[in-house]
């Protein structure tokens, strides 16, 4: 591409190359580099037989245009200049000033002194302390102080103390309530007096009190939702257990509110 405004087809590859602005010389002789020897030295361009600024001075030069060196040692200083300022060597660690007053050691529960300096973190047999759950977005008022850090569901506050939530203690307090296995059922409303089912309540094909009771609309009996669906899917012309007539679609069938409700 020699013009400029040239427009350059959509989804094309397009290879750049940088040329330098006196040009490429051209070279008479080939020149073989064997890989197998290390280099020593900056690299130079080849066919140049002029000597070129090393590559440490080259990168504190300020205008690398006018450099003389080779095109490939400028890119090398540009990137150079360029990560100067993330180099590792430039970093500085911010010194550690006075701890505060709400800082705790997290090895020994201690306040007054960093987990680095822990008098007791070399000890093998010394047991760390648990590291505890911050009071973050708790409201003070509804945290009860504590002084004993083993307290079940206890929080370390912003001011280094030791808090639980007072909801937390008064059920802690309380325990829980579990019900007592095999207690005698109360007997259900439905059942008379004598401990006998109404009739009107019993499945015609489980003889057991329905559940889900449903409507067929053949003979307008009742029965249990899964019992009557069973029965008309398994015989072979969807026969109705009671009434005896065909072609009865499971999909007829109307839930029975009033049963259901009883």
């Amino acid at each position: 591409y020699t013009d400029d405004n040239a427009l350059i087809p959509k989804n094309s590859s397009v290879i750049v190359r940088r040329i330098p602005v006196g040009g490429v010389k051209a070279t008479s002789k080939a020149s073989v580099i064997n890989r197998t020897e290390p280099v020593s030295g900056t690299p130079k361009a080849i066919g140049d037989s002029s000597a070129s600024m090393p590559l440490a001075h080259l990168a504190k030069t300020a205008n690398l245009a006018d450099a003389n060196a080779s095109e490939e040692d400028k890119i090398k200083a540009m990137m150079t200049q360029a990560s100067h300022d993330y180099d590792p060597i430039n970093y500085m660690k911010k010194p550690l000033g006075p701890i505060p007053p709400s800082y705790t050691c997290f090895c020994c529960g201690k306040p007054g002194h960093y987990i680095r300096n822990c008098p007791p973190k070399g000890d093998k047999n010394f047991e760390s302390v648990p590291r505890l759950k911050k009071s973050t977005g708790i409201p003070r008022s509804f945290m009860m102080e504590v002084k004993d850090p083993n307290t079940r569901g206890v929080m370390l506050t912003n001011t280094g103390k030791y808090a639980i939530p007072a909801i937390n203690a008064e059920a802690y307090a309380q325990g829980k309530k579990e019900k007592t296995p095999f207690l005698a059922e109360e007997p259900s409303s439905s059942f008379s007096s004598d401990g006998s089912v109404p009739y009107q309540l019993l499945c015609l094909i489980c003889k057991d009190i329905m559940m889900d009771a449903v409507l067929i609309p053949c003979c307008g009996n009742s029965y249990c939702d899964e019992c009557i669906r069973t029965a008309l899917l398994e015989s072979e012309e969807h026969t109705c257990p009671t009434c005896h007539q065909t072609d009865v679609s499971p999909d007829t069938l109307v839930a029975n509110k009033f049963l259901r409700q009883v």
